[in-house]
């Protein structure tokens, strides 16, 4: 990938990924605090790991792209407990690394980037892996809140928990148009 096809990928996701960004960080923080063990199946992560598997590993995407390298995963501070407090670290770090992300040049998002020895591929294009993932493991852990008794925050448009608000203001009731 030549750099300014880099610097237009990057302008191109980088949008996206910093919405995608709140989205993911309504959805940490709909969690209830007491839930973490919650697990729909033996088989599926707690509440709690997967919160933390969710914003730590977006992290970890933005670093290999900030790095031009993978790094350790980082480990979870033993004051992050909570889908909340995991929602606060996650925006803590998302936004630390923005400035970092901005000031990358189309050379440097242009290198490439051995991931695992299972890919090599332009630091940019890791934004969108970071995106793709993330959205992934959301939908999962939105798929735990209401049987938690938590509620689904609108993730595009509305849930079924929180409805867009019409265009003149007002308060949408019932239930959600069927598309």
């Amino acid at each position: 990938m030549r750099p300014g096809e880099a610097e237009f990928l990057f302008h191109f996701l980088f949008p996206q990924l910093q919405s995608e960004q709140k989205i993911t960080q309504n959805i940490l923080s709909a969690v209830p605090a007491d839930m973490g063990d919650y697990k729909p199946h033996e088989l599926c992560r707690s509440a709690g790991r997967l919160c933390w598997h969710i914003a730590a590993a977006e992290i970890w995407f933005l670093d290999a792209v900030i790095q031009r390298r993978f790094g350790e995963f980082e480990a979870r501070p033993a004051e992050v407990k909570s889908g909340g407090d995991v929602a606060r670290w996650y925006a803590e770090n998302f936004a630390r690394r923005v400035p970092l992300l901005e000031a990358l040049s189309g050379e440097e998002l242009a290198t490439p980037v051995d991931y695992l020895e299972l890919r090599n591929d332009p630091a940019v294009a890791y934004l969108n892996i970071a995106i793709r993932h993330s959205v992934h493991h959301r939908g999962q852990l939105s798929a735990y809140l209401r049987p938690m008794g938590a509620k689904v925050p609108a993730i595009y448009v509305e849930s079924g928990d929180e409805p867009y608000p019409p265009v003149d203001g007002s308060v949408a009731t019932g239930p959600p148009p069927a598309f």
